[in-house]
């Protein structure tokens, strides 16, 4: 009880709660996104899906406090430096990564394309657009130089692998956590998402789903693993004090990452409110589970291969790639 107390937990209740309503107030008949595999559902059914997947992603948090329940929890906020620098690293980081996302905005409408953000054109909810090889390689690969390389390259000759979350003190402990995981996870989005993969035939699944796993390890796990859980977590926590915040953070974050969302529509101020809003549902509690495994084991790898890397991406996104790359039975 005293968690729900809190003035953070209230007030992302409240915000939750307000993001219901405006999209009940606002949405209409139908929502404005191009989803092919939501297509004909009411936005009221819709939205009960989006909340369903934030309370199974509440229980991901509870299941994995239970599971590291007996570890020592590593002291995070020590591996930033002390708060005036962590908070002028934090707002120089923001603000790179903010113009990151506008470089890439800028990048891809040069080129003709979506704008790069942390998921590619078509992922997890498809898309009727085209999306070609070229596109695909050249957002990994910003994504990765962008997001990964260089904030990575630049931290890491100030503070050691340890200090930035890329180290296991437990390795055994962080296997079986991710295993837990991986496995419950993979079952919910069997069960609920019933992912096209399982239509695609053995060439296809042969070529698609390392390459899946490769070019979205590039474009989306690697960068928001470095940029927000291997850099920034840690210095929310030294600013914050709390972990229950620095969790909030951390999915504010990460949703932040994917405003470019090939599915947003920003045409009219309704449309503006409904893709931040659902951007929100999208992405927020998923964050929140990234930052969880991170604070509980001190190591960002462990979302990697638990919760970001394997499933959704490479379950999920595989038959996406082979259609962009043109990948046959």
């Amino acid at each position: 009880m005293r968690l729900i107390t809190r003035p953070v937990v209230m007030l992302t209740l409240l915000g939750w709660a307000l993001a219901n309503v405006l999209v009940v107030a606002v949405a209409g008949d139908t929502l404005p996104f191009g989803w092919p595999d939501t297509a004909g559902r009411s936005p009221g059914a819709q939205l009960a899906d989006f909340n369903a997947r934030v309370l199974e992603a509440l229980l991901i948090i509870v299941l994995v406090c239970v599971v590291t329940r007996r570890r020592a929890v590593p002291d995070i906020a020590a591996r930033a430096p002390e708060r005036p620098r962590a908070l002028r690293e934090t707002l120089l980081l923001l603000a790179y990564g903010t113009a990151g996302m506008l470089g890439g905005y800028v990048l891809a409408r040069a080129l003709g394309w979506h704008p790069f953000g942390f998921h590619l054109a078509g992922s997890v909810f498809g898309t009727h657009e085209h999306v070609a090889p070229a596109e695909a390689i050249t957002w990994a690969a910003y994504n990765l130089v962008v997001y990964a390389v260089v904030p990575l390259a630049f931290f890491r000759r100030r503070y050691s692998a340890a200090q930035l979350n890329l180290t296991s003190a437990d390795r055994r402990a962080d296997a079986v956590l991710i295993g837990i995981v991986l496995v419950v996870e993979s079952v919910v989005q069997f069960a609920a998402l019933k992912p096209a993969i399982a239509d695609l035939g053995g060439g296809q699944l042969l070529i698609g789903v390392p390459l899946t796993f490769v070019l979205f390890l590039a474009g989306a796990v690697l960068p928001a693993m470095i940029f927000i859980y291997a850099i920034l977590v840690p210095r929310f926590l030294r600013l914050t004090g709390s972990a229950v915040t620095t969790v909030v953070l951390g999915g504010l974050t990460y949703a932040a990452m994917h405003f470019w969302d090939a599915w947003t529509s920003f045409g009219s101020p309704g449309d503006a409110a409904l893709s931040v809003t659902f951007l929100l549902f999208t992405y927020f509690a998923p964050g929140m589970v990234k930052t969880t495994l991170t604070l509980r084991t001190g190591n960002a790898w462990v979302h990697v291969w638990a919760y970001h890397a394997l499933v959704p991406h490479t379950l999920i996104d595989t038959p996406h790639v082979t259609h962009v790359f043109g990948i046959k039975t």
